[in-house]
């Protein structure tokens, strides 16, 4: 999911262009989806990024669906509109610079063969001990802050699962220029301790 606007980072970059350690957020989150069991990559592009949907379509094994870019329950609509992808479905928020492969593997084998459609979460204490903001909750006084992960499972099963998950690869959205310098300070630690 890579059409929205990102007015909140106020980057002189579309946000999924928005390099984190020299590297555009997108580009992460696709190197972590090429390395998990993922078949097949879609990117849902809009007119709210034409960059990123340029830089998207010159990338070997990414498919474009074009979406209004109206948010991501609408963009995600569309998607489902379509014959192809069909559920189980995946989404990933391009704002996911710290997302690795091992952790969307998990996150498939814990949805297993359900129909059930899963929501991941991590707990919004983890959010603030990282530093990062916190933009939205499950609900008003939740202390569940959605990651930007979910699979849709079958559109006729109305049945949605909360996963919750301790893990800063999942905690740090960046959607602030600080959250961006949080992002880089961790991917510089990791790299120190040749992760």
């Amino acid at each position: 999911m890579c059409g929205g606007k990102g007015t909140r980072l106020e980057s002189r970059h579309e946000k999924p262009l928005h390099p984190i350690e020299g590297t555009a957020m997108v580009d992460r989150v696709l190197a972590a989806l090429r390395e998990s069991e993922i078949e097949a990559i879609y990117a849902a592009v809009s007119p709210n990024a034409p960059d990123t949907r340029a830089h998207l379509e010159s990338a070997e094994g990414i498919a474009t669906i074009e979406t209004a870019g109206d948010g991501y329950v609408a963009d995600l609509m569309t998607l489902l509109e379509r014959p192809d992808p069909s559920p189980p479905l995946l989404t990933v928020a391009a704002d996911l610079p710290l997302l690795e492969a091992p952790v969307i593997d998990g996150i498939l084998a814990a949805h297993g063969e359900g129909d059930a459609s899963r929501t991941v979460c991590v707990p919004v204490a983890l959010k603030r001990r990282l530093g990062v903001s916190i933009d939205s909750r499950l609900e008003a006084d939740d202390h569940l802050a959605p990651t930007g992960v979910n699979v849709v499972g079958s559109t006729d099963e109305s049945t949605t699962m909360t996963d919750v998950y301790y893990d800063p690869r999942l905690a740090v959205n960046v959607n602030r220029l600080e959250d961006a310098a949080i992002a880089a300070d961790r991917l510089q630690r990791r790299s120190a301790e040749g992760r």
